[in-house]
């Protein structure tokens, strides 16, 4: 029997995208070849292949897993038995609703009365692209008051990228255990199976499920070497496996829609792997901020953690962008975000603090859409107070905001337009306030 490794340790896997190789028993993994005629221990091997078998080597994405009983002993699939009665897990434009070209802002999403575990505590807010032309992206909230225990997730549509706002999670995968506290992240792989469960009692987040390219690091270009989101500060689990053999419901997401399959034994029976294709962590506490020493607001690609690249480069799929806490010091500048109108769409959340061009409106646990071409910027009172603030060496400290951005227009569910009852009514009059200078004076 294997113990959980937590990836606060030593002993947890370091470096994004590496190969790895772990066993919970010794002798587990074999030697000089990844199929033999007979694995140690009677083993099952299985490859997950996260990419096309003749990507390049740089970009293959693969994981040998070795398991006591492979993945296909599972029962039929039937549609998933939603607690609600219809998924509010959605995917793609095609299951959002029209929806103006204003900008939009939730209240922090409420958390759940009756007992509801991850899997039922999803809701997209909004969604682009298709997951069968494995394009575009999902923004989806997570609250959730239930551990799951006997059933496990399995997302064949997209990696999913979680940020956690209140309360840890401890998540479960075919790799092992990660623990992921408010403050950090999880990448989990597109199709591996992984549960979650809340040591601290009720949780809630955000989700990104990404039906594109998958996420990398940024170049650093003319940056350098070092700097943003260093490789090292991402970590993966050991190898650990359940030693009860108990059964599972799986519940697929294939195509969009969910479905569920009882299968007689746990999913999370992997006792060694060794590839590139694994589920890591990262504590956002280690990004390392580049901002100007001299003068004006630089562009908030600087901030970049994660990219999913399109076809087109130097326009992403999706863009994880985050905000945390740094020194403001350039001189006779603007200092928030100045206003603005991107040809790429933005979605917004707040995991703890203030963001500092909305201090009031924008609450933890809500979120903001500004699509393309929708303008957006400071409002009213941000505006006034950086404009006569003295300007003296300033730390924005206790904030972390993040941006989910994509170069196609983002689509609204219709729970997160009416069925959420969170979807503030009059998000624009926060600008109201900006005055005229020239009011009154002649042309």
């Amino acid at each position: 029997m294997s113990t959980p490794v937590s990836t606060s340790t030593l002993t947890a896997l370091g470096g994004f995208g590496n190969e790895f190789a772990t066993e919970a028993i010794a002798g587990a993994l074999p030697q000089g070849r990844n199929s033999p005629q007979r694995a140690p221990l009677g083993l099952y091997p299985e490859l997950v292949s996260g990419t096309a078998f003749t990507a390049p080597r740089a970009a293959n994405r693969r994981v040998w897993l070795y398991r006591r009983q492979p993945s296909v002993v599972t029962g039929g699939y039937q549609p998933y038995a939603s607690p609600h009665g219809q998924p509010l897990w959605t995917s793609g434009a095609a299951a959002g609703v029209v929806t103006p070209p204003d900008p939009l802002r939730w209240h922090p999403f409420p958390l759940p009365d009756a007992p509801t575990d991850f899997v039922d505590g999803l809701r997209t807010v909004v969604a682009n692209g298709d997951v069968d032309a494995q394009v575009g992206m999902g923004a989806l909230i997570y609250a959730a008051n239930t551990s799951m225990t006997q059933r496990a997730l399995v997302n064949a549509d997209g990696e999913m990228l979680l940020i956690p706002q209140f309360g840890r999670l401890v998540i479960t995968t075919e790799q092992g255990v990660l623990n992921v506290a408010p403050g950090q992240i999880a990448l989990l792989p597109r199709g591996l199976a992984f549960k979650v469960a809340l040591p601290d009692g009720a949780s809630r987040g955000y989700a990104c499920e990404n039906y594109g390219a998958h996420f990398r690091l940024p170049e650093l270009g003319p940056i350098g070497s070092n700097g943003l989101a260093n490789a090292r500060d991402f970590h993966s689990p050991q190898a650990a496996f359940e030693a009860e053999n108990l059964p599972h419901q799986i519940v697929k997401k294939f195509g969009g829609r969910l479905w569920q399959a009882l299968q007689p034994a746990t999913p999370f029976n992997v006792v060694a792997w060794h590839g590139n294709l694994a589920p890591c962590v990262y504590d956002t506490a280690h990004f390392m901020t580049i901002g100007s020493i001299s003068h004006d607001h630089p562009d908030p690609s600087i901030f970049t953690v994660l990219t999913s690249p399109s076809d087109t480069p130097g326009v992403a799929n999706c863009d994880f962008v985050i905000f945390p806490p740094r020194w403001l010091v350039a001189e006779d500048t603007f200092r928030p975000p100045w206003y603005h109108r991107n040809v790429m769409s933005e979605f917004m959340g707040l995991v703890t603090g203030e963001y500092d061009a909305k201090p009031e409106g924008f609450k933890p646990g809500g979120a903001s859409l500004h699509n393309a071409m929708v303008p957006h910027g400071p409002d009213a009172e941000a505006f006034e107070r950086a404009t006569q603030a003295e300007l003296q060496p300033q730390k924005l400290d206790n904030t972390l905001a993040f941006m989910l951005e994509s170069r196609l227009r983002f689509v609204p569910t219709a729970w997160a337009m009416q069925g959420s009852g969170t979807l503030e009514a009059r998000y624009a009059d926060c600008w109201q306030g900006l005055a005229d200078p020239l009011q009154g004076q002649p042309a």
